[in-house]
């Protein structure tokens, strides 16, 4: 798969929500020398040992691959506030539209202060998410945050989903069985 950043900045702020999501992106993110930076911002996970999980495999990934990986610190309670009122919500109504807002203004405001300009996410990869959600949730973060933009990418095309479930079994990765937050785990079941 060929990639070009849309510009002479070849720099990206990939936020990341789990190693398997990341996995074939990295891949080739790597392959078209685009300089990438993970972010690892994920306040939506619950319950905390789920998170800690999540984060040492992103983590244990990119040192593998050589990738800058960025802490975003975890606030279940700022991410609890964000989506009061709305726990009932489906799984890609109005709850994930919220949360993805609140994790894409953050990844915007965390390439901004590292002077990158383009941002993206590993949401875009997953069947479950509404990919027009995602990318309405960058593009505002980028109206906000000046000095950045949001690169749109479908991460599911180009083979990257089949790629991603090879990457998947090769790395040994954890593979949640839910999004991430306690209402995701309701609506599994």
């Amino acid at each position: 798969m060929i990639l070009h950043i849309p510009d002479e900045d070849n720099r990206i702020l990939l936020h990341a929500c789990c190693a398997p999501c990341s996995s074939a992106i990295l891949e080739v993110l790597i392959e078209n020398t685009i300089e990438t930076t993970v972010f690892y911002y994920n306040p939506n996970i619950y319950p905390v040992e789920e998170y800690e999980i999540r984060k040492a495999e992103s983590k244990r990934q990119c040192e593998a691959l050589g990738v800058r990986w960025i802490d975003g610190d975890y606030d279940h309670p700022a991410w609890q506030c964000q989506v009061r009122g709305l726990e009932e919500e489906p799984e890609r109504g109005s709850r994930c539209q919220m949360c993805f807002d609140m994790r894409l203004l953050r990844t915007a405001q965390e390439a901004q202060k590292h002077g990158i300009r383009w941002f993206s996410t590993t949401l875009a990869s997953s069947r479950w998410k509404d990919i027009r959600q995602i990318e309405e949730a960058g593009h505002r973060a980028e109206s906000i945050v000046k000095g950045t933009s949001y690169w749109t990418q479908n991460w599911r095309k180009g083979g990257l989903t089949e790629r991603r479930a090879q990457l998947l079994r090769e790395g040994g990765f954890y593979n949640q069985q839910y999004c991430g937050c306690e209402y995701s785990i309701r609506d599994d079941k």
